[in-house]
């Protein structure tokens, strides 16, 4: 018998699994880019992501993606500050846990690292 747990580096995930979407627009970035002094120091949550995952814990950085309807956006870094894989089997499996922010990309270059890092097809620029 086996067991499969994906180790991962990007915390990619949607609104609804708990990315701060009210803090972090595209549009109001570009207009005017949002300062880690508007994140800061505050604790964010993530659910119901899929699967078994283990991510990069603190002070190990991971890249922070916004899922939009299969497409992706890079916004930044962040440190994952606890994380819970629950479910019997593993098709039930999730995972959640509590981040912060660490960096925010300046809009120039939050575009070119969604275009280069993201898989063919997944940037929210193609």
């Amino acid at each position: 018998m086996g067991s499969f747990i994906e180790l991962n580096d990007t915390l990619q995930i949607t609104t609804d699994q708990g990315f701060p979407a009210d803090l972090l627009s595209l549009q109001k970035h570009r207009a005017k880019p949002i300062k880690m002094e508007q994140v800061q120091n505050q604790i964010f949550e993530f659910t119901n992501k899929p699967g078994a995952r283990i991510f990069q814990l603190a002070p190990v950085r991971c890249f922070l993606v916004h899922n939009l309807d299969g497409k992706w956006l890079y916004w930044g870094k962040i440190l994952i500050l606890e994380q819970t894989i629950q479910g019997e089997t593993a098709e039930a499996r999730t995972t959640a846990g509590k981040y912060k922010i660490i960096e925010i990309y300046d809009p120039i270059y939050q575009e070119q690292i969604t275009r280069h890092e993201s898989s063919p097809g997944l940037s929210y620029f193609s």
